[in-house]
């Protein structure tokens, strides 16, 4: 079963074994040794990792080493990427109403500053 990034890295455990993987490959159990799950919940997020592409696994002797494949986040960089366009425009379309605003309020206020009170007048 072929699966896509968006599935691997909807989940917190996969996204550390990602991160972990990203600097170095490392072999099943120096990778298992940084989680608190067993071994085969290990393994068995390294397989949906591997089907969606993110890793591959070698074997060195007699240990298999993980590596990782980053190139297949590239889909998920990109729809970040399409929304990071759309809001970056709505926020700055927001920046420049709320600066419209601010100075028309602030000329409004000098404006009402500049009207002196009349002096009341003393009837008799």
């Amino acid at each position: 079963m072929r699966r896509d990034p968006f599935q691997a890295i909807a989940d917190p455990t996969r996204r550390e074994i990602i991160r972990l993987l990203a600097g170095q490959s490392l072999n099943l159990n120096s990778l298992a040794s940084n989680f608190t799950i067993s071994r085969p919940a290990i393994s068995k997020q390294i397989r949906i990792l591997t089907e969606c592409g993110l890793i591959t696994i070698t074997k060195k002797g007699r240990e298999r080493y993980c590596e990782a494949r980053l190139s297949s986040l590239e889909q998920v960089s990109d729809w970040v990427d399409s929304y990071r366009v759309f809001w970056t425009g709505k926020l700055d379309a927001l920046e420049t109403f709320l600066s419209n605003e601010d100075l028309a309020e602030r000329r409004s206020a000098r404006k009402g500053s500049s009207i002196k009170p009349a002096k009341k007048s003393k009837r008799k």
